[in-house]
């Protein structure tokens, strides 16, 4: 990875971005691709688009989403401690003990989730989001209003770092990656002319209400679109194989066949990938994809879609894993499929 896509990452890995409030990196995703992307624009959800070649009538839409989970501040009670609800799939019995950062109204400010000691019993077996309560320090009420209202995001004081075989832990990998892959994707695609267009989307909401790749597949319309994401990797203790799949990190990026997927995207991807010698895994996404792509599949008059992701241990915890020869690999591989494209293409199953 050249040196200025990998500052690129670790910059948006230290951008908060929870669901809701992804203005400050969309800031820094959209300052980036202006070096490439031959248009850029954005739109009522907070969506930012880069695309290369718009005169092309084939439209190829990648989206990666932006917005990483997060609480958001519920209630301050008259000590000053801050009680919190859920935006996104956040888990509040892996929050105990952990430092955090209030995106407070005025600035950041730090902060704790308590935890009774074990000398005084601990905490309860089942944590629920109501059980627990952020310390700012704060002496009252009236003192931590003067930073924090009603509404505001909480996130985990936790930052990247580089660990064993080429591998990434960092908070909100999930998709922070995928936002990344797609403006790696257009970065290179816009240096050769390719007989398509492609639009890369930073998506809004995902994590919430997948809202962002709604409004960006409505306005795009495009003729394809493959959503960029991450997914369980299985290759740690605790998981069965036979229920869960065998996905591994730094073997590939992953496929997803299901009744969302339009087999001849898959196919496409599939001929790059054994073209280029492109590992690759599979999963199964039987109903739905749980990602951008199933929101983008029902926009307009309906879009052929693809699911391509990174494969990813620990998922939606503070700290997770992926593989940056599987980051690199996945980039390839869009690269190499969206170069093959012809641009009169059909993906009508039945054609």
């Amino acid at each position: 990875m050249r040196v200025e896509s990998k500052q690129f990452l670790e910059e948006l890995l230290t951008t908060s971005s929870p669901s809701g409030n992804e203005v400050e990196i969309q800031k820094k995703w959209m300052t980036y691709v202006k070096n490439f992307a031959h248009e850029v624009e954005t739109d009522i959800a907070g969506n930012v688009i880069a695309i290369v070649n718009k005169d092309k009538p084939f439209k190829v839409m990648l989206a990666g989403h932006c917005d990483e989970i997060a609480f958001m501040v519920n209630y301050i009670d008259s000590n000053g401690y801050l009680y919190l609800t859920k935006a996104g799939g956040i888990s509040p019995k892996l929050a105990l003990g952990m430092r955090v950062k209030v995106l407070g109204k005025n600035r950041v400010i730090k902060g704790v989730v308590g935890v009774k000691a074990e000398h005084q019993g601990g905490a309860k077996d089942e944590i629920k989001i109501e059980d627990i309560f952020i310390d700012c320090g704060a002496n009252s009420e009236e003192d931590i209003k003067k930073h924090v209202e009603i509404g505001d995001y909480v996130i985990y004081d936790l930052d990247y770092e580089y660990t064993l075989n080429n591998n990434l832990i960092g908070r909100g990998l999930d998709n922070r990656t995928g936002a990344f892959i797609v403006a790696e994707v257009l970065r290179r695609v816009s240096e050769i002319n390719a007989n398509v267009s492609v639009y890369a989307v930073s998506t809004v909401n995902e994590e919430t209400n997948m809202g962002g790749a709604y409004f960006a597949g409505s306005n795009i319309q495009p003729t394809m679109a493959i959503a960029c994401d991450v997914s369980f990797a299985t290759d740690y203790p605790t998981i069965d194989n036979r229920r869960d799949g065998n996905v591994k990190l730094g073997k590939g990026p992953i496929l997803s066949k299901g009744a969302p997927i339009n087999k001849k995207i898959n196919h496409l991807l599939e001929n790059a990938a054994k073209e280029n010698n492109i590992p690759i895994q599979y999963e199964l996404t039987p109903r739905l994809t749980g990602t951008d792509a199933d929101k983008i599949r029902f926009s307009g008059k309906g879009v052929p879609v693809a699911l391509v992701s990174l494969p990813l241990r620990y998922m939606h915890s503070p700290s997770e894993i992926v593989n940056l020869t599987d980051i690199e690999n996945e980039i390839e591989l869009l690269v190499a499929t969206i170069l093959k494209l012809k641009g009169n293409e059909s993906l009508k199953p039945l054609e």
